[in-house]
């Protein structure tokens, strides 16, 4: 069985890239470590092990340029530094320079990423290994092996414990924690072993921790679960919410694909959600979820607690989503359907203010139990607009339901308009409803909203979304958790139109909302348009 946390990443390369990145890593710091603690040696003995280290070091260079995405620059200054030093062996002066060099080199390549602490640790942890390679088993030497033992031994436990797992369980339950664990360890044994084979080690084990994942955080009661389960050879997305005892859902994005299960629970669509669900039921206390695509098997890990939370639910799942995405680890307290916000019921009572204005003689009214609903058809109806059980040519339909009610009414609505004219005022819904199972589900949908889509910001979050879960479509509640406040622009009545292309003259350029393609990052509403339909609402 796999695990989501201690799998090896080697960049999206290979075991190869993995094994040439040690190897030169290795190789490349005996070199520097020579020149660096013994110029002076020109013994025929001694010149020839470096000259053999350095070609061993360039043909591993040139293999990584010819089978990796390796910096052509940077590979032939290697090349040229490895070569200079055994050449220069019994010049000094000029030689440690050059392994100076070499040293740096290698500090840059095994700290892509690092900043700060972590960098200057691996600068520490780098050169003190080449230098104790380079020290060898000369036994006037051995007074400053065991002073670089101790720097090398305090700079593996800096790396430990700043590796925001050295304080908990998954030092020992992650490939991360063991490795850095080993990394201490071996180091510490240069000080009793003083062995150019155990620093060998050492070093290896460093160079390795890049690619080695970084397991993730450790589950909070209440706190829904975000993780990448990795099946076979590919990476699924997991949210596990609310994360309390009882039932919750599992949620996977489209792009995961079908066949997922959760324990012996298929995750299936649900109506006007994204991707596919699971409901399972979570005992208290620390615990996991298998997930399995019929061929292999994943664990994730879950740790609900004693006391309740919210029901399980969709809409709730998705603000979840958007609170975790920003990076921020919230209890789960209580979902957007539990109240109806001041700002939604502004934006209704702007909307039926402009159904008057258009009108409109009455309204067919789609609502489900939800506390939410239940204020927002109160809201509608205290507007003196007719209401309507029936279907009427000239009436509106507005829904204020949740997502499940809203898909099946408008799924409806679209077949009912394919069969006669019906709702000639148009289909409408509240403003939590601008997700793309429900906004598709019919040609044309109109909906009031305090944000522009097509605004950066909103669009920022599509991105963000869409990056962290696999492609995830953004929604409303996702965006208001995401954002950490409500929207504060004005209202506007927008349509979403599902056209993926909009006639145009040779030279025009395309507005805002109208893309000239079917799939552009940011989009609300994939292979449609949203653009407003009215001027701002008083």
């Amino acid at each position: 069985m796999n695990h989501p946390h201690g799998d090896l990443d080697v960049g999206g390369g290979s075991a190869l890239a993995l094994v040439l990145r040690l190897a030169l890593v290795l190789v490349t710091a005996f070199v520097a470590g020579t020149g660096l603690v013994r110029p002076q040696l020109t013994t025929r003995r001694v010149r020839h092990f470096a000259l053999a280290l350095a070609g061993l070091s360039a043909a591993l260079v040139v293999t990584s340029v010819l089978t990796q995405e390796v910096n052509v620059v940077a590979a032939v200054v290697h090349v040229v530094l490895v070569a200079a030093v055994p050449l220069l062996l019994g010049r000094p002066a000029v030689v440690r320079w050059v392994s100076a060099a070499l040293v740096l080199l290698l500090v840059i390549e095994t700290s892509v990423g690092d900043s700060g602490v972590a960098f200057v640790v691996n600068t520490v942890f780098v050169a003190v290994s080449a230098a104790l390679l380079g020290v060898g088993p000369f036994r006037d030497l051995r007074p400053l092996a065991l002073s670089l033992g101790v720097v090398l031994v305090l700079a593996g436990a800096v790396r430990l414990a700043t590796s925001g797992i050295a304080f908990d369980r998954r030092i020992y339950e992650s490939g991360l924690g063991l490795v850095l664990l080993a990394v201490v360890l071996v180091a510490a044994l240069t000080l009793v072993l003083r062995n150019g084979y155990v620093v060998a080690l050492a070093l290896v084990a460093w160079a390795a921790l890049p690619a080695v994942a970084v397991p993730p955080s450790l589950p909070e009661p209440g706190v829904p679960v975000l993780v990448d389960a990795r099946l076979a050879d590919r990476v699924v997305p997991v949210l596990v919410s609310p994360h309390r005892p009882g039932r919750n859902l599992v949620h996977f994005p489209a792009s995961a694909g079908n066949g997922l299960r959760v324990g012996d629970v298929p995750a299936v669509p649900r109506a006007g959600a994204p991707g596919t669900w699971a409901e399972v039921d979570l005992p208290p206390g620390r615990g996991e979820v298998v997930i399995s695509d019929g061929a292999e098997t994943v664990a994730v890990r879950v740790d609900p607690g004693t006391a309740p939370g919210p029901g399980p639910d969709a809409e709730c799942a998705t603000a979840a989503l958007g609170t975790l995405i920003a990076g921020l680890r919230e209890v789960l307290t209580s979902c957007p359907s539990d109240s109806l916000s001041t700002e939604d019921s502004d934006s209704l009572q702007k909307l039926v203010g402009f159904l008057k204005a258009k009108g409109t003689a009455g309204i067919r009214l789609v609502t489900d139990t939800s506390p939410r609903s239940t204020k927002a058809a109160e809201l509608v109806r205290a507007s003196g607009l007719r209401i309507d059980d029936g279907k009427r040519p000239d009436n509106a339909l507005v829904v204020v339901s949740g997502w499940e009610t809203a898909h099946e009414a408008l799924t409806r609505a679209g077949a009912e308009q394919a069969e006669s004219p019906v709702y000639t005022h148009g289909l409408y819904v509240a403003p939590w409803l601008l997700h793309t199972p429900i906004a598709t589900a019919v040609t044309t949908v109109s909906v009031p909203l305090r944000f522009d889509p097509r605004e950066p910001l909103p669009v920022g979050y599509a991105v963000a979304v869409g990056n962290g879960f696999g492609g995830e479509d953004p929604t409303p509640a996702g965006f208001r958790a995401w954002v950490g406040r409500p929207s504060d622009g004005g209202v506007q009545i927008y349509a979403v139109a599902q056209v993926s292309a909009m006639p145009m003259g040779p030279n025009e350029v395309h507005g805002p909302g109208m893309p000239m393609q079917e799939e552009l990052a940011g989009q609300w509403v994939p292979k449609a348009t949203v653009v407003p339909v009215s001027p701002l609402l008083s």
